[in-house]
């Protein structure tokens, strides 16, 4: 992406006169993206990949429970996961831009069906052991980035630009429709066998393996082969190099420090007040359905909003629903406000997307794509770590109060900046 396209700097806003269009030939009409069939393979192996990483995150933690009864050591599995998740993300960049971008979510999914599989089957022996798990969690951590950035590569590859930000709508569906179905289906394999939700989440990622290895982008992508580990920050210095962006990238960073940790403020919050397990988890289902809502959103709030004013409103907005959150009772409350706070979402990840990955050449995406779910993804341990302090020490109310005044506090800070406020949606040509 330029300067001039996140500063603001437009023609037609500054009276300066369009330039000469020259002719160009017609362009061929694009067929439905609903039969492009690599897309749609894409999107189903990610659907299936997805589902089964939000069942095993509930079984994770209860099969650590009940090999030690320590919540502590529970909490170390997604520590690690994290920490390999953030240590590898910007040699993954680096990786993509030199490695065919297929075969590289080709490994990672291999990796996490064994990782995943291994667990299944020393389940099933009876010899599961504690240091088998969070050796789980360090390949399933490293392996994120990978086929994460990968597939967004891909995607690139097998949908027309014109198309691209429809196909990025149906995406954030996929991530809605698995964090509505795969918690309530890893508790219910969990209460059929301690070992059942990991054939589950391993039979998933066999099935986005299975779709990598069908789908060959019609053109192969581009590859930089000067791209070694002297250039892994490359991408986090040139996000950093735009004041603006980096405060936009910073904004989202810490909407993901208050929202990550998010659910177990609330389930703290609704155990505070006796609310039965069966409706905790209603509530909590909230935030899938207004993830479902908002990508049908996403189109309107692009076309209506400038991308610096689409951002600090969806970060203010977040503010009142955290702080009402630690003030309402009752699970239907709480699940309706999880729902409003979730209907921007969809749209600041397409957003981002717009902004930032696509005015980048293709050669050196991978690295600003792992850069940029790097630095974003920084508030997320971050966030967890200080919530669960805050929670400590302030309870349920006192927390969610405090995190929707950080939002307030950021969103303030960032429609300060008037680059922010002015910055516009690049044209589809650049």
């Amino acid at each position: 992406m330029t300067a001039s396209t996140i500063d603001g700097d437009n023609r037609e806003e500054t009276g300066a006169p369009a330039p000469q269009q020259s002719a160009l030939p017609p362009q061929p009409l694009q067929p439905p993206l609903r039969r492009n069939w690599r897309f749609q393979l894409l999107w189903i192996g990610s659907a299936s990949a997805l589902t089964g990483v939000t069942a095993a995150d509930v079984a994770y933690p209860l099969v650590i429970l009940a090999l030690t009864g320590s919540p502590a050591w529970a909490g170390l599995f997604g520590v690690i996961q994290a920490a390999a998740t953030v240590l590898c993300g910007l040699p993954a960049g680096v990786l993509l831009d030199r490695c065919d971008r297929r075969r590289v979510l080709v490994a990672a999914e291999t990796l996490r069906v064994a990782a995943t599989g291994s667990v299944f089957l020393v389940g099933l022996l009876g010899t599961l052991t504690l240091p088998h798990l969070l050796l789980v969690a360090a390949a399933l951590g490293a392996a994120q980035p990978l086929g994460g950035a990968a597939r967004m590569l891909l995607v690139r590859a097998v949908v027309a630009p014109e198309q691209l930000t429809a196909a990025l709508t149906q995406d954030e569906l996929r991530v809605s429709l698995a964090e509505l179905a795969g918690p309530p289906l890893g508790g219910f394999l969990y209460g059929l066998g301690r070992a059942v939700p990991f054939v589950f989440s391993a039979f998933g990622f066999a099935v986005s393996l299975l779709c990598a290895l069908i789908v060959r982008p019609q053109q192969p992508t581009a590859t930089d082969p000067g791209a070694s580990l002297r250039t892994v920050f490359d991408g986090v210095r040139a996000l950093w190099r735009t004041p603006t962006l980096r405060l936009a990238l910073l904004l989202v960073t810490a909407l993901n420090a208050c929202g990550a940790p998010l659910s177990l403020a609330v389930i703290y919050r609704l155990r505070e007040q006796h609310t039965p397990a069966w409706a905790i988890g209603a509530a909590l289902a909230g935030s899938a359905v207004g993830g479902l809502a908002g990508a049908a959103l996403v189109g309107v709030l692009h076309r209506r909003f400038r991308p610096g004013t689409l951002l600090i409103g969806i970060v203010g907005l977040e503010a009142p629903v955290f702080a009402a959150l630690g003030v309402v009772r009752g699970p239907w409350a709480t699940g309706a406000l999880l729902l409003a706070g979730m209907l921007g979402i969809p749209a600041l990840s397409v957003l981002l997307d717009v902004l930032i990955f696509r005015q980048v050449p293709d050669a050196q995406r991978g690295r600003t794509i792992t850069a940029t779910m790097t630095v974003v993804g920084l508030g997320i341990p971050l966030g967890s770590g200080a919530v669960g302090l805050l929670l400590q020490f302030l309870g349920g109310t006192g927390c969610l109060l405090l995190l929707g005044a950080v939002l307030f506090l950021a969103a303030l800070r960032a429609a300060a900046v008037p680059e922010l406020r002015r910055a516009v949606w690049p044209s589809p040509a650049a």
